[in-house]
């Protein structure tokens, strides 16, 4: 197959760009030229989906895959330029494009949140699911039901994350020591390797598949992800479980100072996707182990310090609230 992926050199495009080549299929990269040497196999044309898409004038793909695209406006662009000569259509979404993620076990049929201003361009918290929603949206009206397919993924980790939102953890438990962990470790946690989330949708653009797919990881235990990167770093650290209330009370961002921990009523959600549609379609797991273990190796290729990951605790603030727990703890012994 011919393949068009609009991005396809950093993260979810990377892995994507990398399943279709081992594949066997022929893949041509639209973007703006960044990390234009990842790939040299694959014809890129350069351009901005903003501002000039005549470099894809002429071509013809069996499908394409839209790894990027935020507003609804671009994405109908998009589409539209390439209706007459990509017959299919995959667009990679997000699960917040739900209305609420207050409700647990969602599915592809849940309610989508809308936008109050139609054509706001603003991306922050209120605006990002709604805005996701809406260019799914478009790219259905464009293209039909039965030629759109769309994909939308929970928390994406794996090796390239450069988010650090899952990568904290192995590095942090690299590092040893007492380790701040958020209770309850029985938490239900989600996430996808990005090389599984890959490897499906290649096979899922080979099948021509359509409809809306919630590409989320396996159901595991916030205790069983942290034990396993304690184990598999062989790490000396130990986990500290301090409790909920005493991290909102120090004003501990979940998902960010602690990635995967979420505890607020209206976010719980997001850790308790519906995935049974994927899975029957053929969507696998690796394991814990070897995400980790690759996360844990890419990272320590990039060589950064301690305070210069996106996500997670300082380790000035670790000991901090470590040092303040332990007091606490004491104090009701």
């Amino acid at each position: 197959m011919k393949i068009l992926i609009v991005g396809g050199t950093r993260f979810v495009g990377r892995y994507l760009t990398a399943s279709f080549l081992q594949k066997g299929h022929q893949v041509t990269l639209f973007n703006r030229g960044s990390n234009s040497g990842s790939f040299p196999e694959c014809q890129t044309l350069v351009g901005d989906r903003d501002r000039d898409l005549k470099p894809l004038m002429g071509g013809s793909w069996d499908a394409v895959v839209d790894t990027c695209g935020y507003f609804p406006r671009q994405v109908e662009r998009m589409a539209k330029s390439l209706k007459e000569s990509v017959p299919h259509y995959t667009y990679i979404s997000s699960v917040s494009a739900y209305k609420s993620m207050e409700e647990k076990n969602q599915t592809e049929e849940s309610e989508l949140g809308t936008l109050d201003d139609p054509y706001t361009e603003e991306i922050n918290g209120e605006t990002y699911g709604p805005l996701k929603a809406a260019c799914e949206k478009k790219v259905k009206t464009v293209y039909g039901e039965f030629s759109t397919l769309i994909i939308r993924p929970g928390l994406i980790v794996g090796p390239h994350d450069y988010s650090d939102r899952f990568t904290y953890w192995p590095a942090r438990a690299a590092r040893g020591g007492e380790i701040l962990a958020p209770a309850e470790p029985d938490r239900q946690v989600q996430f996808i390797d990005v090389r599984d989330l890959a490897e499906w949708v290649t096979s899922m653009v080979e099948q021509k598949a359509s409809g809306v797919f919630n590409a989320v990881g396996d159901d595991y235990k916030m205790g069983e992800v942290l034990t396993a990167c304690l184990s598999i770093t062989n790490s000396r650290g130990r986990l500290v479980w301090a409790e909920e209330t005493f991290l909102k009370e120090k004003k501990v961002d979940e998902w960010i100072e602690l990635p995967l921990w979420v505890s607020s009523k209206e976010f719980i959600g997001i850790q308790h996707i519906n995935n049974d549609k994927a899975i029957d379609s053929g969507l696998t797991f690796r394991s814990i182990q070897e995400t980790i273990m690759d996360t844990l190796k890419w990272d320590q290729k990039r060589n950064i310090k301690t305070g210069d990951y996106k996500a997670g605790l300082s380790a000035d603030r670790e000991k901090e609230l470590l040092s303040e727990w332990h007091t606490r703890s004491a104090s009701h012994s």
